[in-house]
């Protein structure tokens, strides 16, 4: 281009003598009455001194440099088309090989024409001849997009940095795009998916499996008889039916590479990545490994991660390689591990948790002579939610199972010494054990508030966000992360299986459309053990005034019992969004208050300004809908035995 320029300004001052001298030979021609003169002198050519040959030589230089000068220009275009050219080849050859993928998975295929069949063949042997350096494909093929109109079209994925997992395999966009691989996801994949069949859900998930329920890790698990019950993770329910821990096999979902173009959608699990970014504004995510992947609409369900006690996180490396911070599977089969090789193990914390894993531990050391040792602040086991007398009856049944309960405890510090660890007590007392069991509560997965601009509720945690489970147009929020207005409870966030299932399943709906408010109150239940176990709705704290009205328990009155009658070892999953008639109470006899010692089956009602609140059925099952109804009418009653009567506690 340089030398284009030099050139130019050499052959100027001829090309403005020559425009001079045409417009002279104009002027000259009219004045000769059009006559056109046979020959131009050679001293009108000239800018020099004349001459005959001079002028002739400059006209010719000119006539040679606009020559050159177009030649340049010419060559120029030729050659920066060329390039541009061989780009878009490039690029082209590049793309066939991830599109001839997609179409090897996609179940209906289409017949292509002998002349794309020939292009083929040719860029093929191109690709043997050209190794063009390794780039990410600039988007879906245009057939691809017209075939899902509703998808945004989004600009190509950066560069990753990983090559273990080349960036072809992930889908670069999802119409549904959930973060969180556990019960709140699955909920609300299902619940997409039935209101628009043909919907594509990528689920992300930072753990390397599919979506499972956790209570049966604490729960039914450690009751198996299977000795390679953390490999195939299936246990036995109170019923005896055998079940996995997975929602669903692993046929159930496409893999990610089909996610783009099923015909059909459905919903794509991708493990083992975190979302590390997320950016609201233009709709996408950034994965651990510096993936992108934009979104039409998004469910943060990131659930939480297990709280452990400040002094066991000073008390160094030792400390912490002998303590179990439960949450997980992997969790799980460590446990399980360290109870079948060690001789002590203590269980701090005294709530639904910490309680189940002391019980299944303590069964446990029937057999094995395991120590198992349960430590914690309150008064009694789950002080925090029961009535002070059936905290203290609860602590008893724990104690029956084995299980030396330890009341009263504030931990002050924890060392490692003679290959043991020691606690001591605030009170003075020393306990030794070989491993610590931290259940001391679970703190809201809010890494995304940041980056994505979110607000976390400063009283109870988790994000903050509206009746319908949104935090923003096209961001919802569910499970355990969640702090969501409750139309008849006010603002709250709860922790427990059903609220991840009823949370999530609402979100579900709302994502396509739905706009439905919170005001199913999801349940929560714990057993301890097979024979004592209660199911609890609403807002139940110790710190609200209480009511319990309680009966004989009878040999139907336990959590085996109801399981073989209903065939369900998961409770909640049986409950439904039946709204419980309001029939008047059926005739029974009076209840009558239970011994001070016997609380075999009963209800507990929590009160706020004489309002029932919070409702636990202990040992009674299958009433959920009448407590539910109760809670969503928000009347006083006068009189609560009457309002016992509905849950028949006293028929045989």
């Amino acid at each position: 281009m340089l030398k284009c320029r030099s050139v130019w300004r050499t052959l100027a001052p001829f090309a403005g003598a020559s425009a001079t001298l045409c417009r002279q030979n104009v002027r000259r021609t009219g004045l000769n009455n059009g006559r056109t003169p046979a020959h131009v002198p050679a001293a009108h050519v000239a800018t020099g001194p004349a001459g005959g040959g001079g002028g002739q030589n400059h006209f010719y230089v000119l006539l040679v440099g606009g020559t050159c000068l177009g030649g340049a220009i010419y060559a120029y275009r030729t050659l920066k088309g060329d390039q541009r050219r061989y780009q878009e080849r490039i690029a082209e050859i590049s793309s066939r090989p991830h599109r001839r993928a997609k179409e090897a998975t996609t179940s209906i295929r289409t017949e292509a024409p002998a002349t794309e069949a020939v292009a083929t063949q040719a860029v093929a042997e191109a690709e043997a001849q050209v190794k063009p350096p390794s780039r990410e494909p600039s988007g879906p093929a245009p057939d691809a997009e017209s075939a899902a109109p509703s998808e945004t079209t989004q600009p190509p994925r950066a560069a990753r940095q990983d090559s273990a997992q080349p960036s072809l395999t992930l889908p670069w966009h999802a119409p549904y795009l959930l973060i969180g691989g556990g019960t709140a996801s699955f909920a609300a994949a299902r619940s997409i998916r039935a209101r628009d069949p043909g919907a594509r859900v990528l689920i992300v998930t930072d753990e390397p499996d599919l979506p499972y329920m956790r209570p049966p890790l604490s729960k039914e698990l450690w009751f198996s008889d299977d000795p390679a019950v953390t490999e195939t993770l299936r246990f036995k329910q109170w019923n005896g039916k055998e079940r996995s821990i997975y929602f669903q096999p692993p046929s159930f979902y496409i893999s990610p590479e089909e996610l783009s173009d099923a015909e059909n959608g459905g919903v794509a699990v991708l493990t083992s990545k975190k979302v590390v970014h997320m950016d609201v504004r233009g709709n996408k995510v950034k994965l651990d490994d510096d993936t992108e992947i934009s979104y039409d609409k998004c469910l943060i369900a990131t659930g939480g991660v297990p709280r452990n006690l400040q002094v066991l996180d000073r008390a160094g490396e030792e400390v912490k390689n002998r303590t179990t911070l439960f949450r997980k599977i992997e969790d799980f089969r460590s446990l399980d591990k360290v109870s079948r090789n060690m001789k002590s193990i203590t269980v701090v914390g005294g709530g639904f948790l910490g309680s189940e894993l002391a019980c299944a531990l303590g069964r446990r050391s029937h057999d094995s002579g395991l120590e198992v040792i349960q430590m914690f602040p309150e008064k009694g086991n789950m002080g925090k939610v029961l009535p002070e007398y059936l905290s203290n009856w609860t602590t008893e049944k724990v104690k029956t199972e084995g299980v030396k309960v330890l009341s009263e405890a504030l931990v002050k510090s924890v060392t490692c010494k003679d290959d043991q660890l020691e606690i001591k007590l605030k009170d003075g007392r020393l306990v030794k054990t070989d491993h610590i069991v931290a259940a001391v509560g679970l703190e809201p997965n809010v890494d995304l508030a940041k980056s994505a601009g979110l607000e976390v509720d400063s009283d109870f945690g988790g994000y903050r966000v509206n009746a319908e489970l949104q935090a923003r147009s096209n961001i919802w929020v569910a499970g355990d992360a969640a702090c969501f207005y409750d139309i008849r409870l006010g603002r709250r966030r709860a922790e427990h299986h059903d609220h991840a299932v009823v949370s999530g399943r609402l979100a579900g709906e709302n994502m396509t459309g739905a706009d439905k408010p919170y005001w199913h109150q999801s349940m929560f239940w714990s057993d301890l053990g097979p024979d004592v176990g209660y199911e609890a709705i609403g807002i139940v704290d110790s710190g609200l005034p209480t009511v319990g009205v309680f009966a004989k328990a009878t040999a139907k009155d336990t959590p085996k019992a109801v399981t073989e009658k209903s065939g369900t070892g998961i409770r909640s999953e049986s409950e439904t969004e039946d709204v419980a008639s309001s029939a008047a109470a059926p005739s029974a006899p009076a209840p009558a208050v239970a011994r001070e010692d016997d609380y075999g089956k009963g209800v507990i009602f929590y009160l706020r300004d004489k309002v029932v609140v919070g409702i636990i059925l202990w040992n009674v099952f299958n009433r959920m809908p009448i407590a539910r109804k109760i809670i969503k009418d928000g009347e006083e009653h006068a009189d609560l035995n009457e309002v016992a009567k509905l849950f028949n506690i006293h028929e045989d």
